[in-house]
């Protein structure tokens, strides 16, 4: 642990009783003295606060005299996903691709305005911003934003608990973004997040980031919330974490993100293709992929954990990327890639367990329906 960074936010950890791991190269709290289980059942119930200050913030400014177009019209030519055509004060998610088509990091794009604001993968900060200042042109800014903490408060209370210190979220929808005044400095807030439930992510000045989260964390509904709530949470509703369900290797057509590319960047649109692996994406998204990301759900109250291979009948179709007991779905589940021929909702397979046979069924995604704030 001796070499992983920390958090602002790491002393409240320990005072909490967090229990700390590695994490893309952090020090972070996997989970509280309330454990996993009832971290997960307290923020679909109530509010969890998370910290995810390991995530890297980053701000692209357009060239000089030019506006936030320019900043967007130069993103494209990285991303698949319409940035030109994003409303000011508005969010959308997006993905870096590859000459391949593959996934390099998936990421959030906000509209600021006169810049755009992105979130990456912690793990993946050092390569996303390499490669935008490498390839995005000459006069675009890329600053890495280090002065920052960024929390997220997820669950169906998470707005009553915000709007007691910033009352303008109350007015906010799914996906819109605004920096708004608190005492000590403006917080930027995004009502977003990995839950599948509402909530917002905030970024906070670093000097007053324990203020800002001991001050939600004294409010009744708000508990203090862990990596592993988090992935069971993400996982129940569909999400993908990358470095497990998406790589350099699937393509957003295969991972079933495809809604996130819109007209303008498919074909016959105003802007089609001009990003990395257009033709293999473009031609999947017109043709279909040869493999599908699926929900799997296993008889049983086993999971079946990453790794675990598919079968229909006795030949190898896929594999699981994510999987684990859902506690409010009250049953084990799964994500995976297999053979677009076996990738229909209500598929009989099975995957091998040590050295088992044991039946799961294709099901649709989210396993838990998300509650957003529309």
């Amino acid at each position: 642990m001796a070499d992983l960074r920390r958090t602002g936010l790491f002393d409240l950890h320990l005072e909490l009783g967090g229990k700390m791991v590695p994490f893309a190269g952090w020090e972070m709290p996997v989970q509280y003295p309330m454990g996993v289980m009832g971290e997960h059942q307290h923020t679909r119930a109530h509010a969890g606060l998370f910290d995810v200050s390991h995530m890297g913030q980053v701000i692209l400014r357009p060239p000089k005299g030019g506006t936030v177009a320019d900043a967007a019209r130069a993103l494209e030519a990285l991303v698949p996903v319409d940035v030109i055509g994003l409303g000011e004060g508005r969010q959308r998610y997006a993905m870096f691709t590859n000459e391949d088509g593959g996934i390099l990091d998936d990421l959030m794009v906000a509209n600021r305005g006169d810049h755009l604001f992105l979130v990456v993968n912690a793990a993946r900060v050092g390569h996303d911003v390499a490669m935008m200042r490498g390839r995005l042109g000459e006069g675009v800014t890329v600053e890495l934003i280090s002065d920052r903490a960024l929390l997220a408060l997820q669950g169906p209370e998470a707005q009553a608990a915000l709007e007691r210190i910033v009352p303008e979220v109350a007015e906010m929808r799914f996906m819109d973004v605004a920096v708004l005044p608190v005492s000590g400095g403006d917080v930027w807030v995004s009502r977003s997040g990995y839950t599948g439930e509402d909530g917002f992510e905030i970024s906070v000045p670093e000097d007053e980031a324990e203020g800002f989260a001991r001050a939600l964390l004294a409010m009744e509904e708000v508990a203090p919330i862990g990596l592993g709530a988090r992935d069971s949470l993400r996982l129940e509703a569909g999400l993908c974490l990358y470095g497990s369900d998406i790589d350099e290797t699937t393509s957003p057509v295969e991972a079933g993100l495809t809604w996130a590319i819109r007209k303008a960047r498919r074909k016959g649109g105003a802007r089609a293709g001009g990003f990395p692996g257009a033709t293999r994406i473009l031609g999947e998204l017109e043709d279909g992929p040869a493999r599908k990301r699926v929900g799997l759900a296993p008889e049983g109250r086993a999971p079946m954990r990453a790794g675990t291979e598919i079968f229909d009948g006795d030949e190898k179709v896929g594999e699981v990327t994510s999987g684990a007991f859902g506690p409010t779905l009250g049953a084990p589940m799964s994500m995976g890639y297999v053979a677009a021929g076996s990738a229909a909702t209500g598929t009989r397979l099975t995957g091998e367990v040590r050295g088992k046979r044991l039946p799961v069924e294709v099901v649709d995604l989210p396993f838990v329906p998300a509650n957003f704030k529309r």
